[in-house]
């Protein structure tokens, strides 16, 4: 991909870090969501009293694209302290749609950016192809 797009990526999964809403753990994550056609969703972590009602940024950003009619994407920008690399369930959800995807990791305060595939962070997903819909 071109570094520009990249970098314009990387800024909106900052941007959107800043809307979420993260009461009970202070923990702001934002992400930015690019489909092969170019266009870029964001997400940002939603908590939940009811913690595990908490909906991460990455599978906001996914469905907000995968309800606007999107199923192709070529990367994924995720904006937290730290820079951590999206949990297990979220790496899941990813591999649904973009196993091939390219994974930012980006620290809100921080220059350098981690850049990794979804297929190293979850090198055996599960993707149902020996599921039989009929029975």
């Amino acid at each position: 991909m071109n570094e520009d797009l990249d970098m314009e990526l990387i800024q909106v999964a900052r941007e959107a870090r800043e809307l979420a809403y993260a009461p009970y753990s202070g923990f702001q994550v934002g992400s930015a969501l690019r489909a092969r056609s170019g266009r870029i969703f964001t997400g940002c972590n939603v908590e939940n009293s009811s913690y595990g009602l908490t909906i991460c940024s990455e599978r906001v950003a996914l469905t907000k694209a995968v309800s606007e009619g999107e199923r192709e994407f070529d990367s994924i920008a995720v904006c937290a302290p730290g820079a951590p690399a999206p949990c297990g369930a979220c790496r899941q959800v990813l591999n649904e749609f973009c196993p091939d995807v390219a994974v930012f990791l980006v620290d809100p305060h921080a220059t350098p950016v981690g850049k990794v595939t979804l297929k190293q962070l979850l090198p055996s997903a599960f993707d149902g192809s020996f599921l039989d819909p009929t029975s």
